[in-house]
């Protein structure tokens, strides 16, 4: 009696009975239902292409505030023709050493942020008003800061007369090899380079360079 209810019992579970797979399929079947209700057609759109462009914005065109150097990073030294470099006043005017052959020129590489800078180009402004009308030239190049904290230091607070220009990008510096501020080079009406100052000009020191630079009179 025991095997037949045994019997009868497997044949009910195999006619009425739910087997595991069977209730695993039914749920997966609901959620799929359910999520399509809460998100619609969302489920078989396609992902959004990707972008190929950078995610950082791009920068802004510097088209006319274009530097130029010939120089190829090694730092100029004495005795050798400065290298040429063309770069923007705050004017917009363009600026090319080339152009100054003939004059005396100081090149001074230099930023507001920098100590030193400040300590001495007071001294250029008091050497520019002594020897301009010698052929003296003093070419500032700042170190890519905005135009206008350029003007409103150089021109507002000290009001110089010596000529600014926009190092945009640190372009001309690295083409020197210059890798401290202030460096001031000295350059004969040749083109020649007679002195290359690395940090703090002082006064004294000043006149001993222009001395050996300046046209003998």
């Amino acid at each position: 009696m025991a095997q037949k209810r045994h019997i009868a019992h497997k044949k009910q579970a195999k006619q009425g009975g739910f087997s595991p797979l069977f209730l695993m399929a039914g749920f997966g079947v609901l959620g799929l239902t359910l999520a399509f209700l809460l998100f619609g057609n969302n489920l078989s759109a396609p992902p959004p292409a990707r972008s190929s462009g950078p995610v950082l914005p791009q920068v802004p065109n510097l088209e006319n505030q274009q530097v130029s150097v010939a120089g190829d990073g090694r730092p100029i030294q004495v005795g050798q023709m400065a290298y040429d470099f063309a770069a923007k006043d705050l004017d917009g005017n363009t600026v090319r050493l080339s152009d100054l052959r003939g004059k005396t020129v100081m090149v001074n590489f230099w930023a507001t942020w920098c100590p030193p800078c400040r300590v001495e180009l007071p001294d250029f402004e008091a050497a520019y008003q002594k020897y301009a009308d010698d052929g003296l030239v003093i070419l500032a190049l700042n170190q890519d800061e905005p135009a206008s904290m350029v003007a409103s230091f150089f021109y507002d607070l000290h009001g110089f007369t010596f000529t600014p220009l926009l190092d945009v990008g640190s372009t001309i510096s690295r083409g020197y090899g210059v890798n401290s501020y202030p460096t001031t080079i000295f350059i004969d009406e040749a083109g020649i380079v007679t002195a290359v100052h690395r940090g703090l000009l002082l006064p004294e020191q000043l006149e001993t360079y222009l001395a050996q630079t300046l046209p003998k009179s």
